[in-house]
């Protein structure tokens, strides 16, 4: 049997693609009349629960010494302001103490008579064991005793959770020597890693969600508190700290979690990403420029979220655009004409 020839087909309008009913069902085409609508960007960080740095505190010796007592020796203790952190055998500090007695004696004893006023005299050796962090109460204590112990206690001024102990019992300090560390743990930071390709969407007045996978996928709203100005030149990673709450004290520092970043909506065009071809030479679309005829167009497109793509320029409000089956209209066009599909403008 003669084998029948098949020729390249034109439309007869160059840059139109005109197909039958039949094809048109076949190939599952779908239009749609484009819109605008409000679209916003969605970006997900991988991040790491810490301690809000912010709120939190470094107790530090204010006298050189040994540490004779510690009243909290394991992290994730709770410390309330006010209570008992360590005792500290301090040489300067007792002798301090014994002239503050001292001049106290000598204001009893000699009064107004004495050449050097007394007052002053104690005023400043009752300054300098403030200054050192005596408290109010002990200095009364001391008064009441007139005479001075061996070791001296010092309290809290703050309140949190004991992330680290710096000495031992039996240490020795020096003056301005951290022995404590405390955290509010009421709220917590959620670091989370960026790559340089993506600082150009990032939005700080965006929308934070935190997703926590270990609390079965748990999600709380946060803001931004931080996006560090420097990029790591090995890695390209940029870190940003989101300030999320702790409610129940129920998240830990180390936990992994998720940044969600959502951009506020705006108006714009945008279609399903599936109606967008895209190649080396840029991006099209295909419209329905009269019953059953197709031509491409070249956009330009901006962000994505979900499955819907935004359309920047080359659409207007109100064109008939190819839903589904563009691609297959792309292999049409290149099966008629044998040549790649030529673009145009819109405007």
């Amino acid at each position: 049997m003669d084998l029948t020839p098949v020729k390249k087909s034109s439309t007869g309008n160059d840059g139109v693609l005109a197909l039958s009913e039949q094809q048109i069902m076949l190939g599952n085409i779908r239009v749609d009349t484009i819109k605008a609508g409000r679209l916003g960007d969605r970006m997900v960080l991988t991040a790491t629960l810490n301690f809000d740095q912010m709120k939190a505190v470094s107790v530090s010796s204010r006298v050189m010494g040994r540490i004779e007592k510690l009243y909290v020796r394991n992290q994730g203790d709770y410390v309330r302001k006010g209570m008992p952190l360590f005792d500290i055998y301090s040489e300067e500090l007792n002798n301090a103490k014994q002239e503050y007695l001292l001049a106290l004696d000598k204001q009893k004893t000699f009064g107004e008579s004495s050449v050097v006023p007394m007052d002053e005299l104690v005023r400043s050796a009752r300054n300098k064991l403030l200054l050192w962090g005596v408290e109010e109460s002990q200095i009364k204590a001391l008064e009441q005793a007139g005479k001075a112990g061996s070791t001296t206690t010092y309290v809290s001024k703050e309140q949190g959770y004991v992330t680290s102990l710096d000495i031992r019992e039996g240490d020795y300090v020096m003056e301005g020597g951290t022995v404590v560390r405390l955290a509010d743990l009421n709220t917590l930071w959620a670091e989370a890693q960026v790559y340089t390709s993506q600082l150009a969407d990032l939005d700080r007045l965006s929308t934070a969600t935190v997703e926590l996978p270990d609390l079965d996928g748990k999600q709380i709203q946060g803001k931004i508190s931080f996006v560090n100005p420097e990029i790591n030149p090995e890695t390209r990673i940029n870190l940003i700290r989101v300030s999320i709450p702790n409610q129940g004290l129920q998240l830990k520092p180390g936990m992994p979690a998720y940044v969600i970043l959502k951009s506020p909506a705006r108006r714009m065009l945008s279609l399903p990403i599936d109606a967008v071809i895209r190649d080396g030479q840029g991006a099209k679309v295909w419209i329905q420029s009269a019953s059953r005829q197709f031509r491409p167009v070249e956009v330009k497109t901006g962000q994505e979220t979900d499955d819907r793509i935004e359309i920047v320029s080359g659409l207007r409000e109100g064109d008939v655009v190819v839903l589904t089956g563009a691609y297959l209209l792309h292999s049409e066009w290149v099966f008629r004409k044998g040549v790649e599909m030529p673009t145009t403008h819109q405007h």
